[in-house]
C-alpha cells in the first residue's frame, strides 16, 4: 500500500530522511491525488530520487511551521493550491466565501489571501535570502507578468518580483521541476538557472538574453489612464501570441531596474510520460490527519473520475487554460485509462459508477489539425470560433472506443461524462456514433454544456461559437433523447456581465431563456481572474486583438441586474428586473403576457382601460403551449438544474 509523503519531522525520520531535499508549502490541505498539482510535482520528484516534506496550509502568523523541517537541502517549493487563493476566498461580487472545499472540514480561513506572496515573505523573514524559493501552480502561473488584480482594482507587478522568490515555474511543471532539481543537485546556483523552459526569472537589463519579444513594462501598464491601458492590452496580446511551445519566443517585461524573463513554454508531456504519471504511488485520498474534521471535500468530485487529457484548443477568452495548460492536447493511452478504472473498481466505496472520463474538454483526444505539430497553433485565431476552422480535424472514434472498453469492465455499471463537452466540435463530426452513445450511455440525467450567452457579438468577445450552433445541438440532443425513450436535460452554463455585454444583451438573453424554457437555478457573473484575455478587456475596455473599445458593465447595480435577468422567474428578482426593464425602455416585457419576463408591480397604479404597450417583444414565442411544455420539462429536472460551474482553474 502507498504511503503519504512526510508531513511531520517524525514521519521524515521514520522514512530515514534527516534533511529533505525540498520542503513543499501548499495553500490547500494535503490530498495525494493526481488531480492536485502539488501531489503530482511531489511524486515526480520522489520518483527521481528526491525527498520531499509536505507543509500544507502552514500557520503564516507564527514562525514554527516555517522552521519545523529545518532548511531543505535544495529549495523551498511554494504553491497557492489548486486554484488562486483569492478566487478560493471571494465571490465575483468580492464577498468573502464561508467555505473552502480544498480545506479540511470545508472550513474557510486556513490559508492567507495571496498565499504565494505571504508564504514567500515569511520564508524570507525566517530563512533570509540564501535559501532558494521556487514558486509554481495556478496562482503563480497566471500572475507571472504584471497583471490586473480584481480585488485591489489595480495592476500589480509580476508575482515573482513581488514575492521575493528566485524562480517561477508556469504551466504544467513536470519537465521544469525535474530539470531544476537536477541542476540544484549538481551545485548550480539558482541565480544561474536561466535556460529552463517553462520558467521565469529576474535579471539585470544588461544580462537580458537576445532575440526575445519585449512587451510594455510594468511602469507603462500599471496606470489607470488611457495610455497605460492601451499598453496593457498590447502586452496581453503579445503574451498570448508567444504561448506556444513550437514557435513561442522568450518574453521580456521590465520591472524597474530588473528585467522579467519568461522562457519559452515547456514541451508537453509525451503520451508515455503522461501515462507514467498515473503509475506513481498516489494514495488517491486526503491525509488521515484530516479525518477528525470530516476530510477534504474537494476529493469527492474526483475520487471516481478519470482525467484522460490536458490542454484545450477551444481557447475561450475568459478561461485560464490557454495560458496555463496550453492549447495543445496531451492525452493518455487507452491502456493507462483502463488500468486506472480497474484500480478504482477495487475500492471498497466504489458503487459501480465512473463519475467522469474527461478533462478541460472531455471530447478532445487529438490535435485540432495536423499542421500544428510542426508549425504550432495559429496566432490570434481560434480553432472553433466564431466558426470551425476549415482545417479542423474532427474524430471521436478513439474516444468512443475508450468509453466502450470502460463500459465493458466488470463492476462498472455506468460511465458518465460530466466535465463538459464542446458541442460545436461534436456537431462537426459527420459520424453521429459518439453523439448517439453519449445520449444513450453517458448522461446522468443532465448534460452540462456552455453556450454562455445568446448575443453573438458577446460570444465573439468570449471566443465562443455563435448561438445557432447551440440551437442545432439542443435540437438534435432532444431528438435523440426522445427517440431513446429517455428523460434527460441539458444544463447550460450562462455568464452575465462579460465585457461587451450591454443591458440590451442581458435582456435578449433572458428572453432567449424564456423562449426555450430554461430556468437556471444558479448562474455565473463574469469573474475577472488573473491573466485572461477577458480580464484584460474588463480592465482596459479594449479588445487586445483589435484595440476596439468595448462597453464593460462595472457598477455593482448593473452587474446585479444582468445577473438577475438570467433568473427572471425568481420572485426575489422581480423588483430589480422591473427597474432595469423600465430604464431600458422595455416595458413590453413587464406584465402577464406570454412574452413578459416579470409581472407588473402590484403596488403600482393600474394603467387606464384599453391602454397597451405597442412595442413587440424581442423574442416572440410562436407556440405558447410548446413553450409551457418546455418550461414544465425543465422543472422536472433534478434540483441542481443549471448548477454553477466549477471554480475557475
Amino acid at each position: 500500500m502507498s504511503e503519504f509523503l512526510p508531513v511531520t519531522p517524525a514521519e521524515l525520520r521514520e522514512q530515514g530522511i534527516e534533511q529533505p531535499d525540498f520542503v513543499y508549502l501548499i495553500g490547500d490541505a494535503y490530498v495525494d491525488h493526481p488531480s492536485f498539482g502539488a501531489a503530482i510535482i511531489s511524486r515526480v520528484l520522489q520518483s527521481r530520487g528526491y525527498s520531499v516534506a509536505m507543509l500544507p496550509q502552514p500557520d503564516w502568523k507564527h514562525d514554527d511551521d516555517f522552521l519545523k523541517f529545518g532548511r531543505p537541502r535544495l529549495a523551498f517549493l511554494v504553491t497557492g493550491g489548486n486554484i488562486d487563493s483569492m478566487v478560493a476566498h471571494y465571490t465575483a461580487a468580492k464577498k468573502r466565501r464561508s467555505d473552502d472545499a480544498y480545506s479540511a472540514g470545508n472550513k474557510a480561513g486556513k490559508r492567507p489571501d495571496r498565499a504565494v506572496l505571504t508564504y514567500c515573505r515569511r520564508l524570507r523573514e525566517v530563512w533570509g535570502n540564501d535559501v532558494p524559493i521556487l514558486i509554481g501552480g495556478l496562482e503563480a502561473s497566471l500572475r507571472r507578468f504584471a497583471h490586473y488584480d480584481y480585488w485591489d482594482d489595480r495592476v500589480r507587478p509580476s508575482i515573482l518580483a513581488e514575492s521575493g522568490a528566485d524562480l517561477l515555474m508556469f504551466g504544467m511543471g513536470e519537465h521544469s521541476i525535474v530539470e531544476i532539481a537536477d541542476l540544484l543537485a549538481q551545485g548550480v546556483p539558482v541565480s544561474e538557472i536561466t535556460e529552463v523552459r517553462g520558467t521565469c526569472y529576474l535579471t539585470s537589463p544588461e544580462n537580458t538574453p537576445y532575440g526575445a519579444a519585449q512587451c510594455p513594462s510594468y511602469e507603462q501598464v500599471r496606470g489607470a489612464d488611457e495610455r497605460s491601458k492601451e499598453a496593457y492590452a498590447k502586452a496581453c496580446k503579445l503574451q498570448y501570441d508567444q504561448q506556444d511551445e513550437v514557435y513561442g519566443k522568450r518574453i521580456l517585461q521590465r520591472h524597474g531596474d530588473r528585467m522579467l524573463v519568461q522562457n519559452a513554454p515547456a514541451i508537453s508531456l509525451t503520451q508515455e510520460e503522461f501515462d507514467a504519471l498515473y503509475k506513481l504511488p498516489f494514495t488517491r485520498t486526503y491525509h488521515p490527519m484530516y479525518e477528525a474534521e470530516g476530510g477534504v471535500p474537494a476529493i469527492k468530485e474526483v475520487r471516481f473520475s478519470i482525467v484522460h487529457n490536458r490542454g484545450c484548443f477551444g481557447f475561450c477568452n475568459f478561461c485560464s487554460i490557454a495560458l496555463h495548460q496550453g492549447r495543445r492536447m496531451t492525452t493518455r493511452s487507452q491502456d493507462s485509462v483502463i488500468e486506472e478504472a480497474k484500480e478504482l473498481t477495487t475500492y471498497p466505496d466504489f458503487k459501480g459508477y465512473l463519475h467522469d472520463v474527461g478533462g478541460p474538454t472531455a471530447n478532445f483526444r487529438h490535435t485540432s489539425c495536423q499542421k500544428q505539430l510542426q508549425y504550432g497553433l495559429c496566432k490570434g485565431k481560434k480553432c472553433l470560433a466564431p466558426e470551425p476552422c476549415k482545417n479542423l480535424y474532427v474524430d471521436h472514434q478513439e474516444y468512443l472506443e475508450l468509453l466502450r472498453k470502460l463500459r465493458s469492465l466488470p463492476r462498472i455499471k455506468r460511465v458518465f461524462i460530466r466535465s463538459g463537452i464542446r458541442y460545436d466540435y461534436l456537431l462537426c463530426d459527420k459520424d453521429e456514433s459518439f453523439f448517439k452513445e453519449l445520449v444513450s450511455h453517458h448522461v446522468s440525467g443532465q448534460l452540462k454544456v456552455a453556450p454562455e450567452h445568446s448575443s453573438n457579438h458577446v460570444l465573439d468577445l468570449m471566443g465562443k461559437p455563435h448561438i445557432e450552433a447551440y440551437r442545432r445541438f439542443q435540437k438534435r440532443f432532444y431528438e435523440l433523447t426522445k427517440s431513446m425513450g429517455k428523460e434527460q436535460y441539458l444544463v447550460p452554463y450562462l455568464m452575465s456581465s462579460h465585457p461587451g455585454s450591454t443591458m440590451k444583451d442581458a435582456i435578449d438573453l433572458a428572453c432567449f431563456l424564456k423562449h426555450d424554457g430554461i430556468r437556471p437555478e444558479q448562474v455565473q457573473d463574469f469573474y475577472p481572474t488573473p491573466g485572461t484575455i477577458s480580464t484584460c478587456m474588463f480592465w482596459t475596455g479594449l479588445n487586445p486583438y483589435t484595440m476596439e473599445k468595448l462597453y464593460v458593465p462595472r457598477s455593482p447595480q448593473e452587474k446585479a441586474e444582468q445577473r438577475a435577468l438570467l433568473q427572471y422567474f425568481k420572485p426575489e428578482n422581480h423588483e430589480r428586473i422591473r427597474a432595469a426593464l423600465i430604464r431600458a425602455g422595455r416595458r413590453d416585457l413587464i406584465g402577464s403576457g406570454p412574452n413578459c419576463l416579470v409581472p407588473a408591480d402590484p403596488r403600482a397604479p393600474k394603467a387606464p382601460a384599453g391602454r397597451t404597450d405597442k412595442k413587440p417583444a424581442k423574442h416572440p414565442i410562436r407556440n405558447t403551449k410548446q413553450a409551457k411544455n418546455r418550461q414544465t420539462n425543465a422543472k422536472k429536472a433534478a434540483p441542481n438544474h443549471g448548477s454553477s460551474r466549477k471554480k475557475p482553474r
